[in-house]
């Protein structure tokens, strides 16, 4: 999938991520790659928002309980910061309800827990 939205931001987020899991490896709590990629995203001049509250609208009511992003990176992607093995469906469906609170066009979830940097992006 050679053309896709935001390719160059969800490129340049993914190098970030890979420098992160590069020095620190896996098994760290999913804190620790955040505070990480709060530091790299400084320093590559990336705007970012992290942990972004997004209102849930149902039937024109605004719900008590709010969702949380991880990230809301160049104010168009949500990022997902995981530290397990495997990027399991609860997690697709948690960044699909996030691009629907948050009108964002993509969302990519980074799953730090396992030796190899893996990831998944969803387009809405």
């Amino acid at each position: 999938m050679d053309n896709f939205p935001l390719k160059e931001e969800t490129y340049k987020i993914l190098g970030v991520c890979m420098e992160v899991h590069n020095n620190l490896g896996a098994g760290f709590l999913e804190t620790v790659y955040k505070d990480a990629l709060e530091l790299e995203f400084k320093s590559a001049g990336i705007f970012y928002e992290r942990e972004k509250e997004y209102s849930v609208n149902y039937k024109g009511v605004i719900l008590l309980h709010k969702f949380y992003a991880d990230f809301v990176v160049s104010n168009n992607v949500i990022l997902e910061i995981k530290g397990r093995k495997g990027i399991a469906d609860e997690h697709i469906a948690q960044a699909i309800n996030y691009l629907k609170v948050s009108q964002c066009k993509i969302a990519m979830i980074v799953n730090f827990g396992e030796l190899k940097l893996n990831y998944k992006r969803l387009i809405l």
